[in-house]
This record gives C-alpha cells, sequence and structure tokens, in this order.
C-alpha cells in the first residue's frame, strides 16, 4: 500500500507539471520546435518553471514507490497521471468536462487498477547483469531514435505529437528502471555506492532527455494527442523492462483474462480523451 500511495503522488506530481509545461509551451514560437532555444525560451517562463519543481517532487515519490514496491506495480500507477491532467487542467482553465470525458476517466482508472489486480507484480530487486543492461539499453534508444526520426519527417500536428511522445514514454520507462536499479544500489550499499553507481548519473541523464522529447511532444500538437502515447507506451514498456530485466513476475493463466481486459479499458479510455482536449485545455474565454 506504500508504493501505491507514493506512485499516485508520483502521477499527480507529473500530471501538474504537464499541464504547467502546456501553459508554457503556448507562449513558445513555432520555429523553435526541436532546438536548444526551446528550452532557453521555456526558462523564461516561471510557469515552465513550476513545472519542473512538479517534476522534481514526482520523481522523490517514484523513488519511494519503487524502494517499497515493484517497478512492474509502481510505473503503470505513475503513468496515471493522464487522468489527473485532465482533472487539473479542467480547474486550471475553468471548464467544465462532458459525460464522455469522464466515462474515460474511470474507464483509465479502472483499467489500470483491474490490470494490476490480476496481474499482481512482484519480485525481489535484484542486480542486473551488463548483459541484460547492454540489450536493454539498445533496444530502447534505438527504438526511440527511430520515433524522433520519424517525428522530425512530419509537419505539426497530432502525429509529430504522439510520436515524439511515444520516444519520451520509451524514455520515462527507462528511467524509471534505471531508478529502480540505483535505488536497488542504495538499499544495499548504501548512499556512498549510490552517488558512486552509473545508473543514478545514467536515469537523470535519461529523464532530462525524455523532458526534452515530452516538451517537444507539447509544442507539437495537442497535449491529448501525445498522453494516450504516454500512458500506454510508459506502463507498457516498464512492466515489460520489469518483467524483463528485473525479473519481477506477474500472474498469467486465466489471469491474462482480466489483464487484458484492463489494458482494453485503459486504451478505450485514452482514446476517447482527446475528444474533451479542447473543452479541458482551452483557457477561459478562449
Amino acid at each position: 500500500m506504500v508504493a501505491v500511495l507514493f506512485a499516485v503522488l508520483a502521477a499527480l506530481s507529473n500530471a501538474s507539471a504537464v499541464v504547467l509545461q502546456r501553459v508554457a509551451a503556448r507562449k513558445v514560437p513555432s520555429a523553435d520546435a526541436f532546438s536548444p532555444r526551446l528550452m532557453l525560451d521555456l526558462v523564461r517562463h516561471p510557469v515552465w518553471l513550476g513545472g519542473i519543481a512538479a517534476v522534481v517532487c514526482a520523481a522523490v515519490f517514484q523513488a519511494l514507490a519503487l524502494a517499497a514496491g515493484s517497478l512492474a506495480l509502481v510505473q503503470p500507477i505513475v503513468v496515471t497521471e493522464l487522468v489527473f491532467a485532465i482533472v487539473i487542467a479542467s480547474v486550471v482553465f475553468r471548464r467544465r468536462l462532458p459525460f464522455h470525458g469522464w466515462a474515460a476517466i474511470v474507464s483509465v482508472t479502472a483499467g489500470v487498477a483491474m490490470a494490476l489486480v490480476a496481474a499482481a507484480p512482484a519480485g525481489e530487486r535484484m542486480d542486473v547483469t551488463w548483459q541484460k543492461w547492454g540489450i536493454a539499453l539498445a533496444v530502447t534508444v534505438g527504438v526511440t531514435a527511430l520515433c524522433v526520426l520519424a517525428a522530425l519527417s512530419r509537419p505539426r500536428g497530432k502525429a509529430r505529437a504522439a510520436l515524439f511522445a511515444t520516444a519520451a514514454a520509451i524514455g520515462y520507462a527507462l528511467t524509471a528502471a534505471l531508478m529502480n536499479s540505483a535505488v536497488g544500489v542504495f538499499d544495499r550499499y548504501g548512499a556512498g555506492a549510490f552517488f558512486t553507481c552509473w545508473q543514478t548519473y545514467a536515469f537523470g541523464a535519461v529523464g532530462a532527455g525524455s523532458l526534452f522529447l515530452l516538451s517537444n511532444a507539447m509544442e507539437s500538437g495537442p497535449l491529448l494527442a501525445s498522453q494516450p502515447a504516454l500512458i500506454l507506451g510508459d506502463a507498457l514498456v516498464s512492466v515489460s523492462l520489469g518483467v524483463l530485466v528485473f525479473g519481477e513476475a506477474i500472474r498469467t493463466g486465466w489471469w491474462l483474462v482480466p489483464e487484458v481486459l484492463g489494458l482494453a479499458l485503459v486504451t478505450a479510455g485514452a482514446l476517447v480523451l482527446p475528444r474533451v482536449e479542447s473543452r479541458a485545455f482551452a483557457p477561459a474565454g478562449g
């Protein structure tokens, strides 16, 4: 339960960051897309800096969640930031969500809960061999690069935003996996080992790169064109890394039925939510 609580707090913090970053991204010239100037423009806005503070809080909560639970349990909860982002945005922009928007939020929330209860992810945190890390890094970085190249070949719009968001989702899942490994080092060997192990600096670097990709996704198109890719991609890649890299276990057999049903509910909700984007994220009076 402790892991679940901290994971929910991490999701809430991430959602706040997404909304704040979206507000800041609206003020950035489109010519600065996928350029270092994009970050220079963003840091001039206090709202964006507030989003960064929320990201830091989310990282702390995520680390505490990973210290108490498995990657395959924590990360799917963390990525429910989608539903928090919609609710927060509707309050910030003073917009009332329609019935189908609330139905989609319930669908995503119920789907994640159903899938996790059925899968019951578990496992002891273990040292990961260099061979496993090599394969995991090669695959995740390679697929991320392909998504970025595909995004750069498209004009601004939903497809470009979704591709950048998919790349960011893979990056965030890899960040969580590296953080999970670093937390394990801290648990076993203490703070000194934590600050000297490569995973600590790797999750910082990958997290920063993922934030850059997410900022470009926010600039490239509607927020809710990118959020479905974020929630589905992050959750699926995180569970895969938890099972394949860390040896975590999930239930199979007939349990696959509610797991697949839960995933279907998440997918259905994530695909419906873009229909409320203009209502939830439009500034009051706009």
